[in-house]
């Protein structure tokens, strides 16, 4: 059923609090309902927010040395638009990646992608009923590996999978039917609901 089903699950790291201080970016691709692609990139962040805050160490074990001789965030942005291409996109709290990759972008001064997204934290608000719908929880209801959480590559692998696993449960054979199912449309990531 989910054969017309593709897309790419992005996932970020943030070096500290503020909005596009990105160090790390997940990519999972996804073909005919079959994730066949994980990418992960560690990057330096934007310099206006590139101090790294303690808390935000502790999560993802990335520090200034992990990114010392990485590519900054604009310099690695377009191996990650060449891996997503004109993919519809999903995210879990798709508010907070794209909103920090709409920072990043602006405090590069590149141009932010034209992508097609959904938020499969809030579609999973609608289809699971769970005591919470944090991206480890969602995961392990769904019976989906996520083995190292807060790293960007495993989060978006299992993004990946819980939109499959969606998608299968509401019989729906792509990702903007997938949308509508749970009462929502992709958005386009300039704001612009399409």
């Amino acid at each position: 059923m989910t054969d017309n089903l593709s897309f790419a699950a992005f996932d970020v790291e943030t070096a500290n609090p503020k909005h596009g201080s990105i160090c790390a970016i997940g990519v999972a691709v996804v073909h005919k309902g079959v994730r066949v692609a994980t990418h992960s990139w560690l990057c330096r962040p934007p310099a206006t927010v590139g101090e790294f805050a303690p808390r935000n160490m502790g999560i993802h074990k990335i520090t200034p040395s992990t990114v010392t001789g990485e590519p900054t965030f604009a310099q690695r942005l377009p191996e990650l638009l060449d891996t997503i291409g004109d993919l519809p996109v999903v995210a879990h709290n798709a508010v907070f990646d794209m909103g920090n990759l709409t920072r990043a972008c602006e405090f590069s001064g590149v141009m932010l992608p034209g992508w097609q997204y959904g938020c499969t934290y809030a579609w999973s608000k609608r289809q699971l009923l769970l005591g919470g719908h944090k991206l480890n929880q969602v995961a392990a209801a769904l019976g989906i590996t996520l083995d190292n959480h807060h790293d960007a590559g495993a989060d978006a692998a299992a993004a990946a999978d819980i939109a499959i696993a969606l998608a299968r449960m509401a019989g729906v054979r792509d990702l903007a039917d997938l949308a509508r199912f749970n009462g929502t449309r992709l958005t386009h990531l300039s704001g612009v609901r399409r």
